[in-house]
């Protein structure tokens, strides 16, 4: 079942692209793993994907541990405590919710280089994470004068009380005023299981896809 859904999404991904004039291979597709034991991660990789997501630092630093052995890219997607950031960095190739700037000032470094994405909050609730839309411009020229980042552009969720494809056509005129400062900055993180066609019809580049691969989560206590 777990490489029926695999491959739904995938040929979901190529229709979706084709819809949107765009080549599939530029879209990757990052498998949300969060309360999956590591055997799920191991199938997954025998099936050919390599680009994993979590959201919880805990269990996101003891899944990639357990894999290290296996060529992985894991990306951190959730909300991210400032004093977690040297720990994250430590697994992590890629961090999607850049939201603050005492993260952006805690993930500095010397000695190597990480991608990411400035969040961009969708709606008025300052505890949805991401940065308001206001303070974009900011950010982003904070995040390119810090030493260790490498931005690669712009991540959202869209809200659920808005129109998926409405709500990412924010995030394309979001992701051309990154690019102002930042030509180089034009990947867009969004899309997830219920949306990603709508995300994928708006310049996204990265989707971040759970249960529609993944089935539903394991009980967790």
């Amino acid at each position: 079942m777990l490489l029926e859904r695999l491959e739904t999404v995938n040929a979901g991904v190529r229709d979706a692209a084709r819809e949107a004039g765009r080549d599939p291979e530029g879209i990757t597709t990052i498998v949300v793993t969060k309360f999956h034991p590591a055997s799920l991660v191991r199938e997954l990789y025998a099936a050919g994907v390599r680009d994993f997501g979590e959201n919880r630092h805990q269990e996101a630093q003891a899944k990639a541990a357990e894999l290290r052995a296996l060529d992985l890219t894991w990306h951190f997607i959730g909300q991210l405590q400032s004093k977690k950031a040297r720990q994250v960095r430590g697994y992590a190739s890629v961090i999607h919710s850049l939201d603050r700037p005492s993260l952006v000032d805690a993930l500095a470094s010397d000695e190597s280089t990480l991608d990411c994405f400035v969040q961009l909050n969708l709606t008025d609730d300052p505890a949805r994470g991401g940065v308001q839309d206001a303070d974009l411009e900011r950010m982003t020229e904070q995040v390119l004068s810090t030493a260790g980042l490498r931005l690669l552009g712009v991540m959202a969720v869209a809200p659920l009380d808005e129109e998926p494809r409405k709500a990412f056509a924010r995030v394309r005129a979001a992701s051309e005023r990154i690019r102002v400062l930042a030509p180089g900055a034009g990947f867009i993180s969004a899309g997830m299981s219920a949306d990603y066609r709508e995300a994928i019809l708006e310049g996204a580049t990265h989707l971040r896809i759970g249960s529609a691969i993944t089935g539903n989560r394991p009980d967790h206590g």
